[in-house]
């Protein structure tokens, strides 16, 4: 059982691409919670993946997001 949920889990993973990256940040912490602690982890986990694992791996320095210069224009 565990494996096929840690192989679905990884399935999500591969994913994130098109769903700007939180599923799978999701599916990590999922996946590290129910290690941890089980279907209480697996869902706590993935929840908090989900709502922070976006701003966790961009201040690791794995996920930088660029920061575009805005473009000032002049009219005369």
């Amino acid at each position: 059982m565990k494996i096929a949920i840690s192989a679905l889990l990884f399935g999500l993973m591969l994913a994130p691409a098109a769903a700007g990256e939180r599923l799978g940040d999701g599916a990590m912490g999922a996946l590290a919670g129910a290690v941890v602690a089980g279907p209480v982890g697996l869902v706590a986990g993935g929840v908090i993946g989900y709502a922070a694992g976006p701003n966790i791996s961009e201040r690791l320095g794995i996920n930088k997001r660029r920061h575009h210069r805005r473009v000032r224009h002049v009219y005369r």
